[in-house]
């Protein structure tokens, strides 16, 4: 079959001007995942692989309704610009399709989407000289400071937050990659270690010293129960 000519007609691909528009269950700016097509909702990821291989475009459909929230934030934490990640995860999927026949099942279809998603962000981040400066709040990518009761507290989460997030931008890519990923909630140690092509002892340790490092810059600045 060749997968180059004919695209599934998923009801969240929306190809046109606006770009890639998901339907979300979290909220309307939030591109994750959407619901589930119940007539093949409890097919495994594998028999959905082989009939879209077979012609089928509702099994891709079901894919990517499956994996598109996990495609996206590994964008995110790659690029953290909301636009640029739903260009990379469109990307990923399209790619995905057109390569369905090369698919040879020695990972599982996630893991292989991820790698994807992840090698398109890594190449869109490295052509964009100033993506340092195009920082969307890092609670689309990591889970938020909780807020207390009182403006006062309010506030000083704020300034925690922000603190923290100037503190990972300041960690080298490597470093930031995994903690983003890590701190996603997304993915276990060993899918992070598949997307970057690294050993998973490596990818503990990246996480383990980018964690000390916001901890000793929190703590550098009073922070005394970061230490």
């Amino acid at each position: 079959m060749s997968n180059s000519q004919t695209f599934p007609r998923a009801r969240f691909w929306e190809l046109g001007v606006g770009g890639w528009e998901l339907t979300s269950p979290r909220s309307a700016s939030d591109p994750t995942i959407s619901q589930p097509r119940g007539s093949i909702s409890c097919v495994t990821d594998e028999e959905l692989v082989l009939l879209a291989r077979q012609g089928d475009p509702d099994a891709f459909d079901q894919l990517v309704a499956r994996h598109q929230s996990a495609v996206f934030r590994a964008a995110m934490a790659a690029l953290r610009v909301r636009e640029d990640a739903e260009e990379v995860a469109q990307d990923a999927f399209i790619r995905a399709w057109r390569a369905l026949d090369r698919f040879r099942g020695d990972s599982s279809f996630r893991t292989w989407i991820l790698r994807i998603a992840w090698n398109r962000a890594i190449s869109k981040r490295r052509s964009l000289a100033a993506w340092l400066r195009r920082t969307t709040p890092m609670e689309d990518v990591a889970e938020p400071a909780a807020a207390g009761d009182g403006q006062h507290v309010w506030m000083q989460n704020a300034e925690l937050q922000s603190h923290v997030t100037r503190a990972i931008q300041t960690l080298s890519p490597k470093l930031r990659d995994s903690l983003l990923l890590a701190q996603s909630g997304d993915y276990q140690y060993e899918e992070i270690a598949r997307m970057l092509g690294v050993p998973l002892g490596t990818v503990k340790w990246r996480i383990s010293e980018a964690r000390r490092k916001v901890r000793e810059a929190l703590a550098a600045l009073g922070y005394v129960d970061a230490k």
